[in-house]
C-alpha cells in the first residue's frame, strides 16, 4: 500500500519533522532553533584538546591541567565572592549557619537582623531556654533542633571559651550543632583559615558532575577536594561553587548553554553539550 501523503505523526519519543527542520532554513524565516549552536571553536576544542589531558583518549577527571582550568575559569566567574549569610560577628555567623541547615540563605537572612537585634549578645542567647528561641527562628524550619543547638553552643562559649567563639576546628566542633561544614564556614569567611572545604548540597552536586569526586557523603567529598585544590584556593573555591550552583548549575535543568565550564565538563545530566557525556558524572 503506497505510504500515506498526509503529514507525519510526532513520535513517542517527541522526536519528529518540525525537529529535523535545518538551523538555516529556520534563520532565513525568523526563527530560532530549539538548541542553541556550539560556541564558535567548540568543535576544534573537543578535537584538540586531548593534548592537554581534558578531553579524548587518556581522559583523567583529576589531571593538574584540568583541574587548574576549572579554578581559572571560577576565578573569571566569580573573583571576590564571598559568604551570602549576612553577619558583623563570628557568633552571627555561627548562628546563621547553624539556622541555614535545611533552610536557604535568603530565608536566613530576613530573620537574622531581628534576631541579633533581640538579643545582641552571645550571653543574651546563652540566658536563653530553647523553647523561648524556637518562636523567632521558626521559620527557617526544624526549629526545635536548632533552638538547642544555639542555646547550647552559646552556653558552652560563654562557659569555656570566654565568650568568645573560638578559632580552632577542635574546639568548633565540641559546639552543639556545629560540624565540619559550619566549622569551615566560620574558620574560612571569618577567621580566613583554610582548615577545610565547605561542601554544601551545591559543592556536593558540583563536585560530582564536574568528577572532582566519586563520593556523596560530605566528609568524604571533602576528604577528596582537600587533596585536588591547592589549599590557597580552599576557601575561595566552596563560595564560587556555591554562587555557581545558585546561578547556572542548578539541580534540576542546569543552564548548561551558558555554562563557562561547559566544554570540560562532561555531566550525565546535562541539558546540552558539546562535549562527551560520562553517564556516572552526575548529583
Amino acid at each position: 500500500m503506497p505510504r500515506s501523503m498526509g503529514p507525519r505523526q510526532p513520535a513517542k519519543t517527541g522526536r519528529h519533522e518540525k525537529a529535523r527542520v535545518s538551523r538555516s532554513s529556520m534563520k532565513a524565516a525568523g526563527r530560532r532553533p530549539d538548541r542553541p549552536t556550539p560556541r564558535p571553536g567548540a568543535a576544534r576544542a573537543k578535537a584538540s584538546s586531548s593534548k592537554s589531558g581534558v578531553i579524548g583518549k587518556g581522559y583523567d577527571p583529576l589531571a593538574p591541567a584540568r583541574i587548574a582550568e576549572i579554578l581559572k575559569r571560577l576565578d573569571q566567574l566569580y573573583p571576590n565572592v564571598a559568604c551570602a549569610l549576612n553577619h558583623k560577628s563570628a557568633w552571627e555567623l555561627l548562628v546563621a549557619t547553624i539556622l541555614s541547615a535545611q533552610s536557604t540563605d535568603v530565608n536566613v537572612n530576613r530573620v537574622t537582623p531581628e534576631l541579633f537585634r533581640k538579643y545582641s549578645t552571645v550571653a543574651d542567647f546563652a540566658a536563653l531556654t530553647p523553647e523561648q528561641l524556637e518562636p523567632d527562628v521558626h521559620s527557617t524550619g526544624f526549629f526545635h533542633n536548632k533552638s538547642k543547638s544555639v542555646v547550647g553552643a552559646a552556653k558552652k562559649i560563654v562557659a569555656e571559651f570566654g565568650g568568645q567563639v573560638p578559632d580552632d576546628m577542635e574546639k568548633l566542633l565540641t559546639l552543639p550543632g556545629v560540624a565540619r561544614k559550619t566549622a569551615n564556614v566560620v574558620l574560612g569567611s571569618w577567621f580566613n583559615k583554610a582548615e577545610g572545604v565547605v561542601v554544601d548540597t551545591h559543592v556536593t552536586r558540583l563536585s560530582r558532575r564536574l568528577e572532582l569526586t566519586k563520593n556523596s557523603d560530605a566528609p568524604k567529598i571533602e576528604q577528596d577536594l582537600m587533596k585536588e585544590i591547592p589549599r590557597e584556593k580552599w576557601i575561595l573555591f566552596s563560595h564560587q561553587l556555591i554562587w555557581h550552583g545558585r546561578k547556572l548549575c542548578m539541580a534540576r535543568a542546569p543552564k548548561c548553554v551558558d555554562c563557562a565550564l561547559e566544554n570540560i565538563c562532561h555531566a550525565g545530566d546535562k541539558t546540552w553539550s558539546t562535549v562527551e557525556i560520562h553517564k556516572n558524572a552526575k548529583l
